[in-house]
């Protein structure tokens, strides 16, 4: 099997919805632990999310700055979103995402790593893409609103980001993840021992 995680399911005795939001919920289920016991656990139920890591010829990846409100910050992002149809196919949602949130449209698409953002509070799962041989995209920009009406872009060396991270100037998940998995990537096996942007995804099955 090889040093992995590996699926399991604990035995549920009873679960309740307590919060449905617009796009979330939150669950309460009881759990049997181990010894017998039950407990509680609340979490966060959510759809999954896509997020993109956009590199282009010259090296720079395009982020995103954008307000959350939950952590009073303006944080830089790599081009992210939800899977907002069940069973998605995410390469799909995310080159909408870099479309509609960047106006930038790419040829070569591979995996760079798949995430589970906050498993002790959330069954949020991130598919991260890594997304070269960028260009404009056609057409009109897509119409943003509300947190992204306010967002600035730019493009940053791939290192830059890194001192960033490592300084604790940086704090977004995906942004975090990216550019570390990548900088591993560019000094072991390379781009192309990445999966293709097509590979399965059991945290979110999908159709091709």
């Amino acid at each position: 099997m090889g040093f992995q995680d590996t699926p399991e399911e604990w035995q549920v005795t009873a679960t309740v919805t307590p919060f449905t939001g617009n796009k979330t919920s939150v669950r309460t289920d009881d759990v049997v632990m181990p010894d017998g016991s039950v407990h509680s656990r609340d979490y966060q139920v959510h759809p999954g999310s896509v997020a993109v890591l956009a590199v282009d010829d010259d090296g720079r990846v395009l982020v995103l700055r954008q307000y959350r409100h939950p952590v009073r910050h303006k944080l830089w992002e790599i081009p992210a979103g939800l899977l907002d149809i069940p069973g998605e196919n995410p390469l799909h949602a995310a080159q909408r995402e870099l479309y509609e949130e960047a106006h930038v449209k790419a040829e070569d698409w591979r995996v760079l790593t798949d995430v589970y953002t906050t498993p002790g509070g959330c069954d949020e799962a991130v598919r991260i893409f890594l997304a070269r041989d960028l260009s404009e995209a056609e057409g009109e920009r897509f119409a943003v609103s509300e947190e992204e009406a306010d967002m600035e872009q730019a493009r940053v060396p791939l290192q830059e980001l890194v001192r960033g991270v490592l300084a604790g100037d940086l704090h977004n998940n995906c942004l975090v993840v990216g550019v570390l998995s990548l900088t591993a990537v560019l000094a072991g096996d390379g781009v192309d021992s990445l999966r293709p942007a097509e590979a399965p995804w059991p945290a979110r099955p999908f159709e091709a």
